[in-house]
């Protein structure tokens, strides 16, 4: 794992240095839009509303609408003005009981992993939440955001798991919950006995998700039988990328050219010089074909490749 984040938690006047760990990751099969009659990458450029321009990513900045419909524009600038006292510290406020976290609080989870130096204090402070069956609420800036978070123990791993603010809860407004339902003795009575006859230890080891096996089955059967096709290199894409080699055959051609050269062969002609062929360039031709006209199998610099590509154009 790649550490995200480098810092300390703040516990008293105890430093605890630590790396930050994202302790999850989804394992989501990854699939690209693509135009359905010829695989082309669907691609989404960011333009001005304004003049339809491309823009750069160096050209973008963050806009507030204000209620009267102005803007407020903020740069980078601006959000590095910012205070963030907790920038490289988690500051332990508080430790509260388990249950009075609301799930629905609950986000990211994180792994902290102690420093070398700092073994020991992580183990105190690993011990002192286990002896108080506690969680520790802290803050802590991530991604140029404070959040707030709590600490907990999962095995022997101190854990980050981000919560929501109180005003990110959304109040489940249904008035039809707020109805006159009548549920029969019965109908509870019936009701606990299923609960009971299905209960269980959770293990959830022993559910899978069969959507992406399935997912991943089809794929594997359309490789199999051989319904693929060769990506598509998009028109023009060389010069959109600022010079980027995208075309895989122009690399291996020049790289031809440039095995050529060492050898001090006369270059191939390209298509932009049209048939005609100096005469020293026709005779090292002609007499490497006749060299190497019973030998028909690969060889170290790349001969049989560069015929057959020559005989396709």
């Amino acid at each position: 794992m790649r550490a995200i984040w480098k810092g300390a938690v703040a516990f008293g006047l105890v430093n605890v240095p630590v790396r930050l760990y994202s302790a999850t990751g989804e394992h989501e099969v990854t699939m690209h839009q693509v135009h359905r009659e010829d695989g082309g990458r669907i691609r989404y450029r960011k333009v001005c509303s304004l003049d339809g321009e491309p823009v750069e990513y160096s050209e973008i900045a963050k806009g507030y609408e204000t209620a009267d419909g102005e803007l407020v524009v903020l740069t980078d600038d601006d959000f590095a003005n910012l205070p963030l006292a907790t920038e490289r510290e988690i500051e332990v406020m508080e430790f509260v009981p388990v249950d009075q976290v609301d799930p629905i609080m609950l986000g990211k989870t994180y792994y902290l992993e102690p420093d070398k130096t700092a073994a020991k204090p992580y183990a105190l402070l690993r011990g002192a939440l286990e002896a108080a069956d506690r969680v520790a609420v802290v803050k802590v800036a991530l991604r140029q955001r404070e959040s707030m978070a709590v600490l907990r123990v999962r095995d022997k791993v101190i854990c980050l798991q981000t919560l929501l603010w109180p005003d990110e809860i959304r109040v489940a407004d249904f008035p039809i919950l707020d109805a006159d339902v009548t549920v029969k003795p019965a109908e509870l009575t019936m009701a606990s006995s299923l609960v009971d006859s299905l209960a269980a230890d959770f293990d959830p080891s022993q559910y899978e998700d069969r959507y992406a096996a399935a997912l991943e089955d089809l794929i594997e059967q359309k490789v199999s039988s051989g319904k693929t096709q060769a990506l598509p290199v998009p028109a023009g894409e060389k010069e959109e990328s600022g010079g980027e080699v995208v075309d895989l055959l122009a690399a291996l051609q020049r790289s031809v050219e440039k095995a050529r050269t060492a050898r001090g062969e006369e270059p191939a002609a390209s298509a932009d010089d049209g048939d005609a062929k100096p005469a020293k360039a026709k005779k090292a031709t002609t007499a490497a074909k006749k060299t190497k006209k019973k030998d028909t199998s690969p060889d170290d610099d790349g001969a049989p490749a560069r015929r057959t590509r020559r005989k396709a154009s």
